[in-house]
């Protein structure tokens, strides 16, 4: 899946540093990402030396402002920072190759750690994005010095990072399984069913509750398989595998989904992509492992 990366795991506990040369600075403008994708559809993001280079809106005056850099992670030895300041842009920088991608659609594996470093990077940018502000009192918050929490200086309420549980399902019938198109998504592909968790449910209870809201069937033997972090939405997904109990006929909420129908093993019309915990788990049921 998407982070399990072949050039190293993610280390993500928080250092109150600044930037070096080669760091990776990480760029949002509405829900994409300033990135460069190359000839052979490998992706590069620029390193803060390149980022000092440039100039226009921006501005060197701007890229100097240590306070607009937050440190996020390393991969690989590489740290990455998120830019906070005004966002760079398009037109200083395209004769460079860098432009803005749309988040949800950097689904690759030529570079895997930088789709997962934008994904994860996105998640934690719409998260400061979102907590300029105190909820309980309203004044304007601060980063934190020592670890990943914005502060409120006036009631000194403490805000961690937003992560929503999700589940995803794969409802198997014997040697059959329930697959969905979602409605009103840019995902146009094959997925199983997916929603979150409400207050007060468990994980499971969340499987019952979905399945029935989404295609009006029951299921039993719910089996966990596997999570997976998904910062597009901040979530931590959690997969289940379970049983259809009593009658197959679907009645699908068209609010939620487009399309939802059984396939057979061995039939099926999507297969693992190397990503998504979804596809991964399509696999996992089509090699009768579930």
């Amino acid at each position: 899946m998407i982070q399990d990366l072949p050039m190293g795991r993610l280390e993500n506990t928080y250092q109150n540093a600044a930037p070096s040369s080669g760091s990776r600075i990480l760029c949002f403008l509405e829900g994409r990402a300033l990135i460069r994708r190359e000839e052979d559809d490998s992706l590069q993001l620029p390193s803060f030396s390149v980022w000092k280079g440039w100039k226009g809106e921006s501005g060197r005056a701007d890229v100097r402002r240590e306070a607009s850099f937050r440190y996020l992670f390393r991969i690989a030895g590489t740290e990455y920072y998120l830019w906070l300041g005004r966002p760079v842009p398009e037109a200083d920088v395209r004769e460079e190759g860098y432009h803005y991608e749309k988040v949800g659609a950097l689904r690759q594996l030529v570079s895997k750690d930088v789709c997962f470093a934008v994904m994860t990077a996105w998640h934690l940018a719409a998260w400061y994005r979102d907590n300029r502000y105190c909820g309980r009192c309203g004044k304007e918050t601060a980063h934190d010095g020592k670890e990943r929490m914005l502060r409120c200086p006036s009631c000194g309420n403490m805000i961690f990072p937003k992560i929503a549980p999700a589940v995803i399902v794969a409802v198997t019938d014997h040697d059959r399984i329930l697959l969905s198109k979602y409605a009103d998504r840019d995902y146009k592909k094959y997925a199983l069913l997916a929603g979150f968790t409400e207050i007060g449910e468990t994980a499971e209870e969340t499987v019952r509750r979905e399945v029935m809201e989404e295609v009006g069937l029951r299921v039993k033997n719910i089996r966990y398989y596997k999570s997976q972090p998904w910062g597009v939405d901040s979530n931590l997904l959690l997969g289940f595998f379970c049983e259809l109990d009593g009658e197959d006929r679907i009645d699908m909420d068209t609010r939620e989904l487009a399309l939802a129908e059984w396939f057979d093993r061995g039939n099926l019309p999507a297969h693992d992509d190397g990503i998504s915990l979804t596809r991964e788990m399509m696999r996992i049921f089509e090699e009768g492992r579930n």
